[in-house]
């Protein structure tokens, strides 16, 4: 297995808009492309936080669990005015 990093700063135009045209999105001076090339018989396997959608979500994620619709309504409502960062200091 073999990688290669470049800064896109260093890329040439015809080879960068190349490169764009094969990942789908355009680069940015500041970025760094990193290209593996892996032989055939590298398995291909999804990377092990891929399956995190199989495992059960944290205890704290339940914040509203047995809470009524009102109760979350209101909840939400001082939540969202303390997050508002526009308001005047005190």
């Amino acid at each position: 297995m073999e990688t290669v990093i470049r800064n896109v700063s260093d890329i040439g135009s015809a080879d960068r808009r190349s490169l764009e045209h094969v990942i789908g999105r355009q680069l940015a001076d500041d970025q760094r492309l990193l290209i593996r090339v892996i032989g055939p018989d590298v398995s291909l396997r999804a990377p092990t936080s891929a399956t995190s959608a199989d495992r059960p979500l944290p205890e704290w994620c339940n914040v509203y669990q047995g809470l009524t619709d009102e109760a979350i309504t209101s909840l939400e409502k001082v939540v969202l005015t303390r997050a508002d960062l526009t308001r005047a200091a005190e």
